[in-house]
């Protein structure tokens, strides 16, 4: 399911229909507007950097998560949090 779904976003919304993508990764395709448009270059940079460094942040904490895992053979933190630990391995 996860795999149609992304298929489908990669080849029908997620595409640069407007031809006007100005840097690696605008896939803006005229259906949303928040207003891109009306920031200066400016803060457009700073927005793209912003957003560049939220990702990388939740790749390190996917990867604390999975580092967490392999340390005590325990799949689901929140499982642990709540009280019932998942046996594993």
């Amino acid at each position: 399911q996860i795999f149609a779904f992304v298929g489908f976003l990669e080849l029908a919304v997620m595409k640069d229909v407007t031809g006007d993508s100005e840097f690696p990764g605008d896939f803006r395709n005229g259906a949303l507007d928040f207003g891109w448009d009306t920031f200066s270059p400016e803060e457009q940079e700073s927005k793209r950097a912003i957003e560049l460094n939220n990702g990388r942040a939740a790749q390190m904490g996917i990867l604390a998560l999975m580092v967490h895992e392999k340390l005590d053979n325990n799949p689901y933190i929140i499982n642990s949090l709540l009280g019932s630990p998942v046996p594993f391995n």
